[in-house]
């Protein structure tokens, strides 16, 4: 089963892998762990592979490039993302962890949204992805850049003309912030909307806004970051979980071990409840989870394939005022 973006010609399966993490995220990965990553993605069903320039400073566009390179082209889609280019830097030293990768820093990003920007980007990722064609191209992050309106002016007409010529097949943008998705789904005619930690289990602020305009509008959403960091990704969340990258605030915490408690009682793990709800609402064509190790996204493959928890336990979050009253449930 799969299903489109917007108006576009381009489906994803309900359920992708995220490729940050063979990017070397936080810790490094070897080559042949990255490779049986994809190939258990790939025997778990998973046919939608995203990835972007930011990941590993281009690692995770290589990896997943070579992953993929003896698959069928039209068996699979994949997006990637503009906004920053990925510049030489010989002189750079140590690594890159301060942005969140352990590669080694001899390459630098700088935020580029103009439309030459745009073509140059796609033009490097197809070279280091080792591909003819980028399926979806989304705008990365645009507001955390110094020129959030470049994204808004100039990037996307740059990919609008490209998604028009037929050289891409969907048009994006992801972000963590509601506001300037808000925007995107309001003043351009983007395919799809990537929500990054916004419409999980554990918070919907999505809901506001942003997922009803894309349903008036019919723009698609591909959720990710629906463990919250991996807050949710295990059965009992503990002070030793990453919430947004970082500790989970005390009252976080107990949202969470709320939640948790709730799924016990109707027999539910609480990451098979976050991807049941994450991909609920009528707007979500995806749920991306990311993975460094085959076990991890055949373990999310198996919690997603499980039966609809109860309706029983929705209500229960409901009326614990652990879930809002206006979240679509799993039928």
């Amino acid at each position: 089963m799969t299903n489109p973006l917007g108006t576009s010609t381009v489906a994803v399966g309900p359920l992708g892998l995220g490729a940050a993490s063979i990017g070397n995220l936080y810790r490094a990965v070897p080559d042949d762990q990255a490779a049986a990553t994809v190939a258990a993605a790939w025997d778990a069903g998973v046919r939608y592979f995203d990835t972007a320039p930011h990941y590993g400073l281009g690692l995770s566009e290589q990896r997943l490039g070579r992953a993929l390179a003896e698959r069928p082209r039209d068996a699979y889609t994949l997006s990637t993302k503009v906004g920053r280019i990925l510049v030489d830097d010989p002189g750079g030293t140590g690594d890159d962890l301060p942005n969140g990768f352990a590669v080694p820093a001899t390459r630098r990003r700088v935020w580029d949204f103009s439309a030459d920007g745009v073509r140059r980007s796609i033009g490097d990722s197809l070279a280091r992805l080792g591909l003819d064609r980028i399926d979806i191209v989304l705008m990365h992050d645009p507001d955390e850049s110094s020129a959030p309106e470049q994204a808004l002016r100039e990037a996307y007409p740059a990919l609008d003309a490209l998604r028009r010529e037929g050289v891409i097949g969907a048009v994006g943008v992801g972000s963590k912030d509601p506001g300037i998705l808000a925007r995107f789904a309001t003043e351009t005619d983007v395919d799809v909307l990537m929500i990054a930690g916004r419409y999980t289990l554990l918070e919907q602020p999505a809901l506001d806004e942003v997922l009803p305009t894309c349903v008036e509008r019919g723009i698609s959403v591909v959720n990710v970051g629906v463990f919250n960091s991996g807050l949710l990704a295990v059965e009992w969340p503990d002070e030793t979980r990453p919430y947004e990258y970082g500790t989970a605030p005390a009252e976080v915490l107990a949202r969470a071990q709320g939640i948790a408690t709730a799924c016990r009682r109707h027999g539910v793990t609480l990451p098979q409840a976050a991807l049941a709800f994450a991909a609920a609402h009528p707007a979500v064509a995806s749920v991306v989870v990311g993975a460094g190790k085959p076990g991890h996204i055949e373990r999310s493959a198996d919690w997603f394939a499980q039966p609809a928890p109860p309706a029983a336990l929705w209500a229960e979050l409901v009326a614990a005022g652990l879930l809002r009253p206006d979240a679509p449930v799993p039928a």
